[in-house]
């Protein structure tokens, strides 16, 4: 009974927002703290964010502990992804970061505390599963992309490569070319040069932009934009069968009072008799 209690108290520290808000907070002040370390600061501010980075470690390890506690069936609290993302990530930020072999290492994970962000905001959750699902059909986009980009690369290296080496010289070279013709990045520059000998590659430009800044990154906008829809109905649908679910004690007294109507029904007809 004390270990339902403790449970149930634990379950609504973590399901409060006030404590959400604060887990939220501590993140951004780690975030900030990382990148502040970065500057050159005087020996008292750099005890102070010494004392701040264990604080921090101290109350994520604090809050893991909260959640493992708060959840019903313990087993299944490792089942969750982004249970053993916060664990690993909580467990090697607790390894010290000053004047060790993995001092490194363990800065660098700090910097990651800020991806505790995706796990706390089911936003964020939704924003990357969706990218993580949309992933398959982005390949083929990406596939195909590519071959757009070799075809433009070979066509690119063999007659462009006697004006600028630098920018033609090889399908590689090539590739890393349309590649900045495609963000354009100053690719007038690098189209100007070519008409100069050829005056109708301008085509060669603004086909291959065509196929590649306007239509392909649309096809991939659109395939994120339909799987992030799809993420998001799954969420309100799953929102909304948590609220219908019926509560446990409001059915265990209703079912009470049926049976004490029950009862004097009985009474009734006993003493009728």
């Amino acid at each position: 009974m004390q270990a339902s209690l403790l449970q149930s108290r634990f379950e609504t520290i973590r399901s409060n927002k006030l404590f959400e808000t604060f887990v939220i907070s501590v993140i951004v002040i780690s975030a900030l703290l990382v990148g502040a370390k970065t500057y050159d600061m005087p020996p008292t501010f750099g005890s102070i964010t010494l004392i701040l980075d264990w604080f921090i470690s101290a109350f994520f390890l604090t809050e893991i502990c909260i959640r493992f506690l708060a959840e019903p069936k313990k087993r299944l609290f490792f089942k969750n992804f982004w249970n053993w993302f916060d664990t690993l990530i909580v467990v090697v930020s607790l390894i010290p970061a000053d004047n060790t072999d993995l001092a490194v290492i363990a800065r660098l994970v700090r910097v990651f505390r800020v991806l505790r962000m995706i796990s706390i905001i089911p936003e964020l959750r939704i924003l990357l599963v969706s990218l993580v699902k949309a992933l398959p059909q982005l390949g083929y986009v990406m596939l195909l992309m590519f071959i757009i980009f070799y075809i433009y690369a070979a066509i690119g290296s063999t007659l462009f490569e006697p004006i600028n080496p630098v920018l033609w010289g090889d399908i590689t070279i090539s590739l890393l070319t349309l590649f900045r013709v495609m963000t354009f990045e100053d690719w007038t520059d690098v189209m100007y040069e070519t008409m100069e000998v050829y005056p109708l590659s301008w085509l060669f430009y603004l086909t291959f932009i065509f196929f590649t800044a306007f239509a392909f990154l649309n096809m991939v906008i659109g395939i994120v934009v339909n799987v992030m829809e799809q993420e998001n109905t799954k969420a309100r649908q799953a929102e909304k069968a948590e609220s219908n679910e019926p509560d446990l004690h409001m059915v265990m007294a209703e079912l009470r009072g049926l049976r004490a109507q029950v009862d004097n029904l009985r009474r009734q007809e006993t003493y009728s008799e």
